[in-house]
């Protein structure tokens, strides 16, 4: 998989929505549901160039393929479910979706995680 093409995708779109909810969406949701996709926006761009950090580190030599393969998908989960219930609720309004939320941040943190527990072992 060529995690750093798709790093680089998620990143437009971190630019994309984030530049939607800053002009688009400002004068229709409340300051709350902005705060949220304000988040949504900030944790999609970090964790999206964590991405394209990580998919970087075989071709240094810092971790093996494999590894950085499975930070990748963990980092990429973590977007999706986190970032993208937020997107989601910001919108909507469901607060159900926050329930979802939980489940990409442990992802995150399982990714980083992982990729330190990689780097100490190589």
């Amino acid at each position: 998989m060529n995690w750093s093409a798709i790093a680089a995708v998620f990143l437009a779109l971190a630019v994309g929505l984030g530049a939607f909810g800053a002009h688009g969406l400002k004068a229709r949701l409340d300051a709350n549901h902005l705060d949220i996709y304000k988040t949504a926006v900030l944790y999609h761009f970090l964790h999206a160039l964590g991405l394209l950090l990580v998919s970087a580190l075989p071709r240094a030599g810092a971790i093996s393929a494999e590894a950085a393969n499975s930070v990748c998908w963990l980092l990429a989960a973590g977007i999706l479910i986190f970032s993208g219930s937020l997107y989601v609720l910001a919108i909507t309004g469901i607060d159900m979706l926050g329930a979802i939320t939980p489940f990409g941040g442990v992802a995150f943190i399982a990714a980083w995680v992982l990729l330190a527990w990689k780097l100490v072992r190589s």
